[in-house]
């Protein structure tokens, strides 16, 4: 399992030749989402570098549209799921739903008798670095499998300049060393690529807010007002953190976990003694 690293970091073709190997499982089963709906681009990028790698088998399960910032939400009650075609193939299966009730179906429903050896979500337009992940559907749709008892890897990058097809191909090398090792349980990956020159690989902990939102009154009427949210972007100061790295020019990994407990702080809740009376 890849561990938080203050050290020096890891240079983009070592990091990606740690994972090279001829040795793979005969049917590695990845079920791919996202959250930004089954047109994206960014989607079928990444599914051309999974469906390439050897003896990986590739289903999509996706939202039928933008679910951004859906987190772990759910739709509830019944839901339609459309087969999609392209070039008269079947490319996946359109969830009138939320990321989370794609992966649910996708996983309950589509493994055909096989367990998913892994879900990947992605690759989501928009970084997902610091505390925007809890909000994320992205990161909420590999939080999903993980509850499933799936592995699950998140990835996500820059709105502009960013070569789409690399950051599947690096995608595509983390699914490789599973493949071939096998993939940490309870464990969500969150990959995160900035624009520009990337300078590296780090891997770094869940840092501080990348995004602010203020909201402007846009007009009023009766007893009704509409206002519409801004987002401005933060400048990290905590060089410790994914988000500072992620805006220095790194690509981020952050290892992120289903249980949100504060162990530390139990024994001081304890120690209120709180009572019914």
């Amino acid at each position: 399992m890849i561990k938080p690293s203050q050290g020096p970091c890891l240079g983009i073709v070592g990091f990606l030749l740690l994972f090279s190997s001829s040795t793979y499982a005969q049917t590695y089963r990845v079920l791919l989402t996202n959250d930004d709906g089954i047109e994206s681009p960014l989607l079928a990028a990444l599914k051309v570098e999974l469906q390439a790698l050897p003896g990986v088998e590739v289903t999509v399960s996706a939202p039928h549209e933008n679910q951004s910032g859906s987190s772990q939400s759910i739709a509830g009650g019944a839901f339609i799921v459309d087969r999609i075609y392209r070039d008269e193939t079947l490319f996946g299966y359109a969830v009138h739903g939320k990321p989370a009730d794609a992966v649910r179906f996708g996983l309950t429903m589509l493994g055909n008798g096989n367990d998913f050896d892994l879900v990947v979500s992605g690759i989501n337009r928009g970084s997902n670095v610091g505390d925007v992940s809890h909000g994320s559907g992205t990161v909420g749709a590999a939080m999903t499998a993980q509850f499933h008892g799936v592995p699950s890897i998140a990835v996500s990058q820059a709105l502009e300049d960013v070569n789409t097809v690399a950051s599947a191909k690096f995608a595509a090398r983390l699914v490789q060393k599973y493949q071939r090792e096998g993939a940490p349980r309870g464990v969500v990956l969150s990959i995160n690529i900035p624009s520009g020159d990337l300078k590296g690989v780090q891997v770094r902990p869940m840092g501080d807010s990348l995004l602010s939102g203020l909201y402007e009154l846009q007009s009023e009427s009766g007893n009704s007002s509409t206002y519409e949210r801004r987002l401005l972007i933060v400048q990290s100061t905590d060089s410790t953190t994914d988000t500072y790295s992620y805006q220095d020019g790194y690509i981020t990994i952050t290892p992120l976990k289903f249980d949100w407990t504060d162990y530390d702080f139990i024994s001081e809740v304890e120690s209120w003694n709180l009572q019914l009376n």
